[in-house]
């Protein structure tokens, strides 16, 4: 039962961080494809913030690449049975903020600011938050 709960923790985790991934929510009985939810983000961000080719290229190569290393990480997780939910999230945190300082270097100005304004900001700083209170637990140690 506890392994259950786990598992449908990491995948909640997983959804968690795109809003496409809310989308394929609604399917449950279907796995997810990495790849497919990366062109549908990139499709979303292209249609938002107007990238060009170059940029709609990055963008996918980016989450292609993040998106299956952090199913791996958290696979890996899940394999060990590791319990500590703050842990999965962390790792969600890490790779989200590696995306986003991608994106940072692929975006203009005037797109990163379309970014954060869709969502993106709020994202931010509610890792902020989660990892300032990690490392408060951490110090009361």
């Amino acid at each position: 039962m506890r392994t259950l709960g786990i598992s449908f923790f990491v995948v909640s985790v997983v959804f968690l961080f795109s809003p496409v991934c809310r989308v394929e929510a609604q399917n449950p009985g279907e796995k997810l494809d990495m790849v497919e939810i990366a062109e549908k983000e990139t499709e979303r961000l292209q249609r938002l913030l107007e990238l060009e080719d170059w940029q709609a290229f990055y963008v996918d190569s980016t989450l292609q690449h993040d998106y299956a290393a952090m199913q791996a990480e958290l696979e890996m997780f899940q394999r060990s049975k590791v319990s500590n939910v703050s842990m999965y999230v962390a790792v969600q945190d890490r790779w989200m903020e590696t995306i986003d300082s991608t994106y940072r270097t692929i975006f203009t100005e005037d797109q990163w600011n379309a970014y954060l304004k869709s969502g993106a900001e709020k994202q931010q700083k509610a890792r902020a938050k989660r990892k300032a209170k990690a490392e408060k637990a951490l110090e009361k140690r």
